[in-house]
């Protein structure tokens, strides 16, 4: 069973609200007192960054298994905006799962899998055909 913290590695999927294939994200989280931080890195699928390996900075919390944090974008040049998550935590703490939000323009699902939980690839099909 895994710890009974989020901290570690995770690789993650979140869907657009619109015509574009879910997107991927790593996430690396440290919990400490149920504090959440950390980091994430994916490429950026928007001309004229597409391809571009873009960062944020993670902060939220979790309380028991909801758990809440905002994704901050890192510089000067789009996207240079936050999202905020907000999820539910299976019981094996294995997968979080949820909605995000950029307040007025666009929200869509998202799912994080611990390193060392099932596969992504078979994530991907199954979050994919539930759709946004």
């Amino acid at each position: 069973m895994a710890e009974q913290n989020l901290t570690g590695v995770w690789q993650g999927l979140f869907t657009y609200p619109r015509y574009f294939r879910a997107g991927n994200f790593s996430a690396t989280l440290i919990e400490t007192a149920n504090h959440l931080s950390g980091s994430t890195s994916e490429l950026y699928p928007f001309a004229p960054r597409a391809g571009e390996t873009i960062l944020a900075m993670l902060s939220g919390h979790r309380s028991g298994t909801s758990v809440r944090f905002t994704k901050t974008y890192e510089g000067p040049d789009k996207p240079n905006h936050s999202v905020g998550y907000e999820g539910t935590l299976t019981d094996d703490f294995l997968e979080i799962e949820g909605r995000w939000i950029i307040p007025g323009v666009w929200a869509g699902r998202f799912l994080m899998i611990r390193s060392g939980g099932r596969a992504v690839e078979v994530a991907r099909e199954e979050f994919e055909r539930v759709g946004s």
